[in-house]
């Protein structure tokens, strides 16, 4: 490991000197490249040479021990930093294994959410409606962009599905393990009995990808066009704008109609249908990994209940990882942090696991 991290502070300090290079500020493809690959691995490098003072002071103490001739305080005092410093050694060597982790490459990415109705009519949609405003809270906390590019809502103001997009550093690498079936047991707003339902909502965490990532065959394209129309006779368009766009290869069918400008709603469209297709082709090939390797966070199963949230006992379970919160109120208005870093250490021990069970 230590040879590895040796070789990547020579290459760190390439990476900068040709980043000082006018040959290459002036190639902007080539000096993005090596900004993202400096940026990524300064944490690394960073840590890296932590352990390294880390040990040298060490060696140093161990040195001064062996010499002799300390008095009895000086004597304590060298001991005490050769423990702590062999405490921290201990430290750092973990989080440097961790740091090491093969990066998911989308991590940086922005995201499509997409959130969907399931079991329970009016109040699912409503849930939908519930989920789509804590995701968007979060990512106001985060001081991240949001838009909305499709939506279907129903005459109660949930939604039977919607898609946005969420745009900030590390999106993908915070949202990644939302993907799958949250649950929600509260008395529906539609009831009167005042009894407790049971209700579904399907969340998808798509990375967003540009043409220059993934391009797709505009042969391969199926473009209709149609009017739009909502709940309650809303947003009705006396003029073809809305898109309907199917992917031949994968049948793969996207709608879009939240804007007035046909030319708009097929760009939106377009950024789903890249994304949608760009996670299938990704998912697939992850399932043929996890055949051999199963990491049961990362799976992103779309049929898997992942959550359930209690309204009565203001209760938040996470089932892949056995985590509940009784903080029901302050994950729905966005304060998703402890539940997000709890999924990722989660991962991060499985797939060290999973390395040490290989070595």
């Amino acid at each position: 490991m230590f040879e590895k991290l040796g070789a990547a502070e020579v290459r760190y300090e390439e990476i900068n000197q040709k980043l000082m290079d006018p040959a290459v500020i002036s190639d902007q493809k080539q000096y993005t490249q090596l900004m993202k690959e400096y940026k990524n691995m300064t944490p690394i490098v960073e840590k890296y040479r932590e352990y390294v003072k880390a040990q040298a002071d060490v060696d140093e103490a161990k040195e001064l021990l062996e010499e002799g001739g300390l008095d009895k305080d000086f004597k304590e005092l060298i001991e005490e930093q050769l423990n702590d410093n062999k405490k921290n050694i201990e430290i750092i060597a973990e989080e440097l294994k961790i740091l090491l982790l093969p990066k998911d490459p989308n991590d940086d990415k922005n995201v499509i959410v997409e959130i969907r109705g399931g079991a329970g009519g009016d109040e699912a949609a409503l849930f939908a409606n519930s989920l789509y405003r804590m995701y968007t809270m979060y990512a106001e906390a985060k001081r991240w962009k949001t838009e909305v590019l499709s939506s279907n809502e129903t005459e109660l103001g949930g939604f039977k599905e919607i898609s946005f997009s969420i745009s900030g550093e590390g999106a993908y690498s915070k949202l990644k393990f939302e993907s799958g079936v949250h649950r929600v047991q509260r008395v529906p707003e539609t009831e009167t009995q005042g009894r407790i339902h049971t209700s579904t909502v399907t969340v998808a965490v798509l990375p967003e990808v540009d043409d220059i990532e993934f391009e797709i065959n505009p042969k391969d394209l199926q473009i209709d066009t149609y009017r739009s129309g909502g709940a309650g006779g809303q947003h009705v368009n006396k003029t073809e704008s809305a898109i309907r766009i199917t992917h031949i290869p994968t049948g793969t069918i996207v709608e879009c109609q939240d804007e007035r400008s046909q030319h708009k709603n097929k760009d939106k469209a377009m950024k789903i249908l890249r994304s949608r297709i760009y996670e299938k082709l990704q998912r697939e090939q992850e399932a043929e990994i996890a055949s051999q390797r199963k990491l049961q966070v990362g799976a992103g199963d779309r049929a898997e209940r992942i959550r359930t949230y209690n309204y009565p006992q203001s209760r938040v379970t996470d089932h892949r990882i056995g985590l509940t919160l009784y903080k029901l109120e302050n994950m729905l208005n966005g304060d998703l942090d402890e539940m997000f870093d709890a999924l990722n250490t989660f991962d991060q021990a499985e797939k060290l696991q999973a390395n040490s069970e290989e070595a």
